[in-house]
């Protein structure tokens, strides 16, 4: 009688194949349904995703100094207090510079319309430098007195600039800088969150990839934090560097507002290259004094110093952690900027570091599996031995 029952339920599991089908299509409409929802979830956000990536870099690259603060002054029971001054601590970090930075071109934007009201008042005055040049002096004199010297002159050649054109530029950035504020503070938000409940996060996260990838998603996980923490220190720590040692400089040289240009400096020797261009519009405003030589020692020492920072010290701070070649730290910090934005600098070197890991683990997988094949092979092939 047990047979008996019992066997409508083996025809129906494995007999036929029809119990197996609505399983396998129950799983299929569940995978359907949970990409559907995530790529819904991610466009309602999208707008908010800089935000979020930024957090998630920020938790990594401060995660060990407040794992060390944890141990050094345990949590109570609601874990408010530390999450909260590690995250007014990185807002003050980086929030402070921009005021700065802010303040300074609101000081300067006066002093441009300051020299407006001049140019087209009374003219703008011919450089001393300009005829210390060692060519194109005269050439340059004579247009100069020609199209600048004149108040009317150059008051003509500005009522030629599309006012209306202008004006668009200023609200489009006015409504970027309100954008990007906007974006810093839900950042810092999320960025309080992940320090509250980032052991939560990394145990979840860690479960879901063992169930998803096996131990090879840890792996691609911990590669992708050690680029991270690499790119921070390649990065953000030299640039800053940089910034500080050249706005020491910019201050004996005798640039105006040093502490502006100095910052200007930290924030574009993050992007290789990019400091380049910074150290030819000081060594301009130099020249526009007539310090010529002191624009000479700035633009060549600016790029000495980019040089060595660029191709001995970055490779070895972000290339060393990860083992990543540094063509691809190169071309995932540039590529991850075209794409991604400034965030980009982050996101494209741990992408790339990833995908070299995955490459790496398949191209040693299919070596072993070659060598083990030699070795089984070997002994038929050993003289004497038959």
């Amino acid at each position: 009688m047990t047979a008996i029952e019992t066997a409508p339920r083996r025809d129906a599991l494995a007999g036929d194949g029809d119990g197996a089908v609505p399983g396998a299509r129950q799983r299929n409409a569940r995978v359907l349904l949970a990409v559907v929802l995530v790529a819904l979830g991610l466009w309602t956000i999208h707008d908010f995703l800089p935000a979020l990536a930024w957090a998630a870099v920020l938790a990594v690259a401060f995660w060990p100094l407040y794992e060390k603060a944890l141990r050094r002054f345990p949590p109570g029971k609601h874990n408010v207090l530390m999450p909260s001054l590690f995250t007014l601590g990185v807002g003050l970090l980086f929030g402070l510079p921009l005021v700065v930075v802010l303040f300074e071109a609101l000081r300067e934007f006066h002093s441009v319309l300051d020299l407006y009201r001049r140019a087209t008042t009374s003219g703008i005055p011919l450089p001393d430098f300009i005829a210390h040049l060692p060519f194109g002096a005269d050439a340059i004199s004579h247009w100069w007195q020609d199209n600048l010297a004149n108040g009317a002159q150059a008051h003509g050649i500005a009522e030629r600039v599309d006012r209306a054109k202008a004006a668009e530029i200023g609200r489009n950035l006015g409504g970027q800088i309100v954008h990007r504020t906007v974006l810093f503070f839900f950042a810092l938000m999320t960025l309080f969150f992940l320090f509250k409940e980032g052991n939560e996060v990394v145990r979840q996260m860690l479960d879901a990839s063992q169930k998803a990838f096996g131990a090879k998603g840890e792996r691609v996980a911990r590669q992708v934090v050690a680029s991270i923490h690499g790119t921070v220190d390649g990065l953000v720590l030299v640039g800053l560097g940089e910034g500080f040692v050249m706005g020491v400089v910019y201050a004996f040289a005798g640039v105006p507002h040093p502490i502006l240009f100095g910052a200007l400096t930290a924030f574009a020797a993050m992007v290789p290259f990019a400091v380049t261009v910074v150290f030819i519009v000081v060594g301009g405003v130099l020249l526009a004094q007539g310090s010529v030589l002191a624009a000479v020692l700035v633009v060549g020492g600016g790029s000495l110093l980019a040089f060595l920072a660029d191709h001995l010290i970055r490779p070895v701070l972000i290339g060393g952690t990860t083992r990543l070649p540094f063509l691809w730290v190169l071309f995932g910090i540039l590529g991850g900027v075209e794409t991604w934005g400034l965030v980009g600098l982050f996101v494209g070197p741990a992408l790339m570091a990833a995908i070299v890991l995955l490459w790496r683990e398949y191209t040693e997988g299919v070596q072993g599996r070659g060598q083990n094949r030699a070795r089984t092979a070997a002994p038929d092939a050993r003289p004497g031995l038959s």
